[in-house]
């Protein structure tokens, strides 16, 4: 019986999230061990497992591996989530680095100064809705299909229906100009194993908060 992918993270957020959206989607049961100190990240370098002494990490396969971005390719191409051919790959390599930009942002809000956050929020709404949502809602108009990319579901569309949902974590209405956008994501948070993973219970993670943020700076030193 094949082990079960094992992930080392904080418990919360981070990086890790879209690789736990990503093996949900597939199906895939996973673990997680839980980085709570900063000696238990020390021990996972000092062991020699974080090749560039960064989490997450990710053993699967027999592989410990490491930088986000390879891991989440890899559980897209294993799953079937990274296109047919290498057209629609680039296609979803493309729009995936759209969504990554957009949830990094995201991503560094909790740890912006108290007085730089309105500012950092403002920009983060307008970013979505004038740089990245219209080119997602162009996408599906221009092609008339229920997916970013070849008309079955793929790592693009899973990456952007967690976006979307950031986003509107942020300011609820944010796609009250894009009906393109609202409808897929009623349509994709319905597949099974993404309606699933969004039910209370779930290894889905919770927004960052004060006490999640203070445990990251102290783990990571800053």
């Amino acid at each position: 019986m094949t082990a079960k992918p094992k992930l080392y993270y904080v418990q919360g957020r981070g990086k890790m999230e879209s690789i736990r959206w990503l093996l949900a989607v597939a199906g895939v049961e996973f673990e997680e061990q839980f980085i709570q100190t900063k000696e238990d990240l020390e021990k996972l370098r000092s062991d020699g497992f974080l090749l560039f002494q960064q989490v997450p990490m990710v053993e699967i396969d027999g592989m410990k591996m490491v930088q986000s971005r390879a891991i989440l390719n890899y559980i897209a191409a294993k799953y079937n989530l990274h296109g047919k051919d290498l057209k629609e790959k680039a296609l979803i390599d493309m729009y995936v680095e759209g969504t990554t930009d957009l949830m990094g942002m995201i991503m560094l809000l909790p740890f912006q100064p108290i007085e730089d956050k309105q500012k950092q929020l403002a920009l983060i709404i307008e970013r979505a809705t004038t740089r990245y949502f219209p080119v997602y809602e162009k996408v599906l108009k221009d092609h008339g299909q229920d997916f970013l990319v070849g008309n079955h579901l793929s790592f693009a569309d899973v990456q952007l229906i967690e976006a979307i949902l950031m986003v509107e974590e942020l300011k609820s209405d944010s796609l009250s100009k894009f009906p393109l956008l609202q409808a897929f994501k009623a349509r994709i948070s319905n597949t099974p194993n993404i309606k699933k993973f969004l039910q209370p219970g779930s290894q889905r993670k919770a927004p960052p908060d004060d006490k999640y943020v203070a445990q990251v700076k102290k783990i990571f030193s800053f």
